[in-house]
């Protein structure tokens, strides 16, 4: 005697993969004000570095580069736009459920 059981992990995957584009769409959306903010701070110590602006509150170390701050943005919001892209999914995953 032969017992087949059918599992239906379909809509155990669908699920998990729709959490997993809530997930990306928060981080997205966290993302951009961080990236905001280390424009800011590139901006306030390229400023500073010309006297044009306060003293930089980081004065030593890696992060007291403008460079890095922007840098930084830069990575931050394109992480963001990828984290936002997946968070679309595909048109091929509409037409399936």
């Amino acid at each position: 005697m032969v017992v087949r059981i059918k599992l239906k992990y379909e809509h155990a995957v669908r699920k998990t993969v729709a959490l997993n584009r809530q997930a990306a769409l928060v981080a997205a959306s966290l993302m951009t004000p961080v990236a905001l903010m280390a424009w800011a701070l590139g901006g306030w110590r390229l400023l500073a570095d010309l006297k044009l602006a306060g003293e930089f509150a980081i004065s030593t170390g890696l992060f007291s580069h403008w460079q890095v701050w922007i840098a930084l943005g830069i990575l931050l919001q394109f992480a963001a736009f990828l984290l936002h892209r997946f968070s679309r999914g595909s048109d091929y995953d509409r037409e399936v459920s």
